[in-house]
């Protein structure tokens, strides 16, 4: 089950818009991830120095990073072409099914808020307001070089990990999204390293920060992530209005500025098809599948 959400948090991840961090709140790991990863400390590397491996992995979790980790990697490599494929050529019904499965989780994890107080209410509008805002931005130039490889890492691994706020969309604003799939799928060491070296910087960093608001201000905490999550349907909004493209570094036009419009005006507007019976369907299903994931832990955690 642990690899199946590793999977489900790396497909999220190839997608500018859906974070990987939703998912793992979705699935009921979100907490134990940020702890698993905050262990990671001075302990730890006391344990390495001194070669006490097995101490060393039971103070981090090892098993259920490494089966996360995994499965992360898994999608990332094997469904980066699939999820490229249906970007391109079907992207109403996906942008439709996460949408679906975005908004459904934000509210079952309100639910688990118990005291709701005016401070709550803010936390979730603050957080969708700031999701919002930053998913609007336009992409940006970036420097080539390598060490802005490490600093885009370290970025990006924060919003990875932050329910809402898409790793592979700041990757997109920071401009290094297509050189990092690039490396991906060129097997490329170095730029893979670096780009890796600033994730794990950035990841240590920001967990403990979640960790801590979680544990000290926790509804407001979860207040503040699920709006995240649903100002981040500016992204996934189905429906867009190209306003300026941009080519990429194989030669190939891209949309570089988009706006959200409404589905009847689609047609009018781009001369294609809206789709919405389709969209409809894919945001469904995105509903229920996060509502039977939601059942299946309920039952599973009863047992």
């Amino acid at each position: 089950m642990i690899f199946l959400k590793g999977m489900s948090m790396g497909a999220a991840d190839i997608v500018p818009g859906v974070s990987g961090g939703s998912i793992a709140l979705i699935t009921g790991i979100y907490e134990k991830l940020l702890d698993s990863i905050k262990s990671i400390d001075r302990e730890a590397l006391g344990y390495l120095f001194r070669l006490e491996f097995k101490l060393l992995w039971a103070h981090v979790n090892g098993n259920f990073l490494l089966t996360l980790l995994v499965g992360i990697l898994t999608s990332i490599f094997t469904l980066s072409t699939l999820i490229t494929y249906l970007m391109e050529f079907h992207p109403i019904p996906l942008w439709s099914f996460f949408s679906g499965l975005i908004i459904i989780s934000a509210i079952i994890i309100l639910r688990d808020i118990k005291n709701w107080t005016i401070g709550v209410v803010l936390a979730i509008v603050i957080g969708t307001i700031s999701a919002f805002y930053i998913t609007g931005l336009p992409p940006i130039g970036s420097p080539d070089a390598l060490w802005f490889t490490f600093v885009a890492g370290a970025i990006a691994i924060c919003a990875m990990i932050l329910p809402g706020i898409s790793g592979s969309f700041l990757l997109l604003i920071l401009g290094q999204y297509e050189r990092i799939l690039a490396a991906v799928s060129d097997k490329n060491i170095p730029v893979l390293g670096l780009f890796a070296l600033g994730c794990i910087v950035g990841l240590l960093s920001f967990s403990r920060l979640i960790s801590w608001l979680l544990k000290k201000h926790h509804a407001l905490t979860i207040g503040l992530l699920s709006g995240f999550m649903l100002g981040s349907i500016n992204k996934l909004w189905p429906w867009k209005e190209v306003i300026s493209y941009r080519m990429s570094s194989k030669g190939v036009q891209k949309p570089f500025v988009t706006e959200n419009i409404l589905p009847q005006n689609y047609l009018e507007v781009t001369g294609q098809e809206s789709l919405f019976l389709f969209a409809l369907l894919a945001f469904s299903f995105g509903v229920i599948l996060v509502l039977g994931i939601e059942r299946t832990a309920y039952y599973i955690n009863r047992k």
